[in-house]
C-alpha cells in the first residue's frame, strides 16, 4: 500500500506540478503527517521533490521529470475519461482501483492531451440505468465469487432463483464472463452445451468447483452475450399495433416505450403523431395506460378491447368506493 500510495503522489505532483501537502492528504486519505513522511521517501530514492513552506509552498516536483505513454492520441486518451455512474467498478471491488489508474493515466500522459482527457472527464458521464428502473435488488452472492470463477476458468455451482419463482434450482454452469446491463449484472455461461443468461441478484449461493470450465471451443464472452441479447430481444409472434400520441407527450413516450417501437414516428398536421409499435401479448399495451388521453390506439381491435376493459375496471373500483362512502 505504501508504495501504490507513492506512484500515486509522484504521478498527481507530475500532472500539477505541485500540491499543498493538506490536498494530497485529503485525495489519498491519510494524514499531512503521512504525506511529509512519503515525500521523505521519494526524496531519498532519487526523485527530485522537495516541500516549499510558506503561504504558496507545498510539495514540488522539479519541472520536466516524467514518463509520458508512448503512442497515445489525443482521442485515446480522451476515451479512457469518459466516466460511468452505473457503480460496476465499486461492484466488482475495484473502485479505488480505477481511480488510481486513471490519475497514473493522466500524470503520464503527454502535456498536449491532458487538458481534453481533463476536460471529458468533467464533461461527459455515461449513465446506462434506465429512468424508469428502480435500483436494482442488492446481490445475494457477492459479485466478487462469480469474479473469481469466470477468472480462474473453474466451474460454478449455483443456487438460483428465476423470475416469479420462489424456490432456488440447482445449476452447474461453465461461466464465460460478467456482463452489466443497464446497471444490472449478469452471468453469461453455458449449461449443457447452451448459453444461458443469469441475473446476479438473483443468485442465492454460488461455489466455485474444482473442475476446469467446459466452455466450447472458440468462442468467447462477447459471441455469448451477443446470442443471449438478441434472444432476450426478439419478440415472437408479436402484436403490430398502431397509435396516436399527442405531439407534446411525443418524446416521453418514446422514452418509455422505445423497447417497443418499430418503426419512425409519422407527423400529421392535426397536433397527432402516428407510432407503430409490436407488443410480445396483447396485455402488454396497458403499459400505455399512464398517458391516458394522449394516445389513442388506432388498430388492432383487441388493443383497443384491452385498454377499454382495462380504464372500465379502473372506473368500476374507484366508483364503486365512493358509493361505499369512503375517503
Amino acid at each position: 500500500m505504501k508504495a501504490d500510495r507513492l506512484l500515486s503522489i509522484l504521478l498527481l505532483l507530475q500532472t500539477r506540478g505541485g500540491a499543498s501537502a493538506p490536498e494530497l492528504a485529503e485525495l489519498l486519505e491519510v494524514s499531512v503527517r503521512t504525506i511529509y513522511r512519503d515525500v521523505e521517501a521519494l526524496s531519498a530514492a532519487g526523485v527530485p521533490v522537495w516541500v516549499e513552506r510558506g503561504r504558496n509552498g507545498g510539495v514540488r516536483l522539479l519541472p520536466g521529470y516524467r514518463t509520458d505513454v508512448p503512442g497515445l492520441t489525443g482521442d485515446e486518451a480522451r476515451a479512457l475519461f469518459v466516466l460511468t455512474a452505473d457503480g460496476a467498478y465499486e461492484a466488482l471491488g475495484l473502485g479505488g482501483a480505477i481511480g488510481s489508474a486513471l490519475r497514473k493515466v493522466m500524470a503520464s500522459l503527454p502535456a498536449g492531451h491532458r487538458p481534453a482527457a481533463e476536460a471529458t472527464s468533467q464533461r461527459i458521464l455515461v449513465d446506462p440505468a434506465r429512468w424508469t428502473r428502480g435500483g436494482s435488488a442488492a446481490a445475494e452472492v457477492e459479485l466478487g465469487v462469480l469474479q473469481q470463477a469466470v477468472f480462474a476458468d473453474k466451474r460454478l455451482l449455483l443456487r438460483y432463483r428465476r423470475s416469479g419463482e420462489t424456490v432456488p434450482r440447482d445449476y452447474t454452469v461453465d461461466p464465460y464472463g460478467l456482463v452489466n446491463k443497464a446497471g444490472v449484472w449478469y452471468l453469461a455461461a453455458d449449461r449443457d452445451g447452451e448459453p444461458r443468461l443469469f441475473r446476479a441478484d438473483r443468485v442465492v449461493e454460488a461455489v466455485v468447483s474444482e473442475e476446469p470450465v467446459r466452455r466450447r471451443r472458440g468462442i468467447g464472452l462477447a459471441e455469448v452475450w451477443s446470442t443471449l441479447r438478441e434472444r432476450v430481444e426478439r419478440v415472437p409472434d408479436a402484436l403490430p399495433t398502431t397509435c396516436l400520441v399527442r405531439r407534446e407527450r411525443l418524446d416521453m413516450f418514446l422514452r418509455f416505450q422505445a423497447g417497443n417501437v418499430v418503426a419512425a414516428p409519422v407527423p400529421r398536421d392535426d397536433g397527432w403523431t402516428e407510432v407503430r409499435l409490436a407488443f410480445p401479448v396483447v396485455e402488454a399495451v396497458r403499459s400505455l395506460l399512464p398517458f391516458g388521453a394522449d394516445i389513442e390506439v388506432l388498430d388492432p381491435p383487441a388493443a383497443r378491447e384491452e385498454l377499454a376493459a382495462a380504464a372500465a375496471a379502473v372506473t368500476e373500483l374507484y366508483g364503486r368506493r365512493r358509493d361505499a362512502g369512503r375517503p
